[in-house]
């Protein structure tokens, strides 16, 4: 089943949200296990005072290990702009190094960077490793990666469009994704118009436990019918 797309203000409320609020917010649908739906401490964040990224996943495999049987380096695969165009924008491109042991080089780098950022990507995330660090983090383009690396090695796409996986997290041409300092979240887009007013009721809650925490009126009964007052 398709979902319709979020207008920008939607975007922007999820935005405004962090990646914790947003899980704590899916959690409340019962969609799916509490344990699934986010990327493992694989994947970091490697600029984590941008605020959070927001957009729709583009799948790319790649290898970076094995030089071409003929001719020094792979040519330059173009072809798959065109795919990330089709992808609704605002959009991720998630990168899944298929190599036995990712991250002996790195597709994205700078110049990457900027092709992407001009096809309305908001970030990029992958299980292998990502290059230009200051340089990228200056553009304010999203970074998640296992970390960084010195050269791009052999890297090269052998996929694009179908599904990957990063970081224990499975993820599909056009899913939502949210990441910020705290990981990466997939979004399930049926209730993703509904996640802010899900997490504006939890974000009370929690307000009203700490409240209670620093109160002093404290005890532990008025504590006990707060937190038994959970939204979740």
């Amino acid at each position: 089943m398709k979902y319709p797309l979020l207008t920008p203000e939607q975007l922007e409320a999820l935005r405004r949200l962090d990646t914790c609020t947003v899980s704590n917010a899916v959690e409340t649908f019962g969609l799916r296990l509490r344990n699934e739906g986010y990327t493992d401490a694989s994947i970091r964040c490697l600029f984590p005072h941008l605020p959070a990224m927001v957009g729709h996943a583009v799948t790319v495999k790649i290898h970076c290990s094995s030089p071409p049987t003929l001719g020094g380096h792979y040519l330059e695969h173009t072809g798959w702009w065109n795919y990330v165009l089709s992808v609704p924008a605002p959009r991720v491109v998630v990168v899944q190094d298929a190599d036995p042991m990712p991250g002996s080089g790195s597709l994205l780098g700078e110049v990457h960077a900027n092709i992407l950022r001009a096809l309305d990507c908001v970030g990029a995330a992958t299980n292998g490793t990502v290059r230009d660090i200051p340089s990228v983090a200056a553009m304010c383009f999203h970074f998640f990666a296992s970390g960084p690396a010195v050269s791009h090695g052999y890297a090269h796409i052998i996929e694009f469009g179908k599904g990957v996986e990063i970081g224990g997290l499975k993820i599909e041409s056009g899913d939502l994704l949210h990441g910020d300092v705290h990981g990466l979240l997939s979004i399930p887009p049926e209730i993703a118009a509904e996640i802010p007013a899900a997490a504006a009721k939890i974000v009370k809650w929690e307000r009203q436990i700490i409240a209670q925490c620093r109160s002093r009126d404290f005890s532990v009964e008025k504590l006990r019918t707060v937190v038994q007052s959970s939204p979740r």
